[in-house]
């Protein structure tokens, strides 16, 4: 079997993934958007049976009848030759997309996760949606552009809230990556939210916390850390203050294991990383279900087998 690797060229935790896979006997193809078309050749046609072909590097080819099974990580653009004008990339970039994705997500493969299946899941209005549904407990969660609604809300819930962002917490300003962190609105913010008309912001009831739980999912598989933040930073919002924090495996309750399952199924993710807040008195609050969040530093702090549980998954192993 051919397992295929789509990852950033810089992708630690898929390194491992393809070392582990290597030393398994499996041949690994691995690929970031940025290869191609530059380093990356596709030569595909349609057959009977869907479509036939090869990815070829100046390394390693591959069979796209023989991929089995593929891990789809978090790809960089797409590398034009230079000499290329604006609108010229946009062109190429989007031709590339409907061709390259086109055919990779078409392959009839096991996916950890499948591209489109993750896309939807980003969705964080959908994901606490089905959450809920799927029998999970939800903070009071509001989206909204609207200052009046925000101070609505916080008057409805009669205590602290919380402002974080719906999408992507992550940006590049200048030449510095920055990041938006969870944060409790002071009544000096509730007095002025002029911002919020800017775009969509998503504000939720602060769930009180004992401690933090990252549940990873890969298939059926669980794996559940307690993080537990050792500065108010950290408190807050825990990727604020790494340094602060500290790890321990723990059990997932049953009931939650078997809403979680239920969530990933309905998301048809088959690699999630869920974050809880746990209350003093053990009640667990669902926060979010990340489909490429990263699980290599937790797996390195609390020994959770998570880098051979992926491997298993892609081999098709129970």
């Amino acid at each position: 079997m051919t397992v295929l690797v789509v990852a950033a060229r810089d992708d630690w935790p898929a390194d491992r993934i393809v070392r582990m896979l290597s030393d398994r006997g499996v041949d690994v193809f691995r690929l970031d958007s940025a290869d191609f078309p530059q380093q990356l050749t596709l030569d595909s046609h349609l057959g009977p049976t869907g479509w036939a072909g090869t990815l070829s590097t100046a390394h390693h080819t591959a069979d796209l009848s023989k991929i089995e099974a593929a891990y789809f990580r978090a790809p960089t653009a797409f590398e034009f030759p230079p000499g290329m004008s604006g609108p010229e990339r946009r062109f190429a970039a989007a031709q590339a997309r409907a061709g390259l994705g086109g055919i990779l997500t078409s392959l009839n493969c096991r996916w950890v996760s499948h591209p489109a299946a993750m896309s939807r899941a980003e969705y964080k209005p959908l994901q606490l949606a089905a959450a809920r549904e799927c029998g999970l407990r939800v903070p009071p969660t509001l989206i909204t552009n609207d200052p009046a609604a925000v101070r609505a809300f916080a008057d409805d819930i009669g205590g602290p809230i919380i402002c974080k962002p719906i999408a992507s917490p992550v940006f590049i300003e200048g030449d510095q990556l920055k990041t938006i962190y969870t944060r409790r609105l002071t009544a000096d913010d509730l007095a002025d939210l002029s911002g919020i008309t800017t775009t969509a912001h998503l504000f939720q009831a602060w769930a009180d916390k004992a401690y933090e739980v990252r549940l990873t999912v890969v298939g059926s598989r669980h794996f559940a850390a307690e993080i537990h933040a050792g500065s108010p930073q950290a408190h807050e919002d825990w990727r604020s203050d790494y340094p602060a924090l500290t790890y321990k495996p723990t059990h997932t309750p049953d009931r939650i294991a078997h809403a979680v399952r239920r969530l990933t199924s309905r998301l048809g993710l088959r690699y999630a990383a869920c974050d809880f807040v746990v209350s003093p008195s053990g009640e667990w609050t669902f926060l979010e279900a990340n489909p490429c969040g990263q699980w290599d530093w937790i797996a390195h702090a609390t020994g959770l087998p998570i880098a051979e549980a992926i491997a298993d998954e892609l081999q098709g192993v129970l």
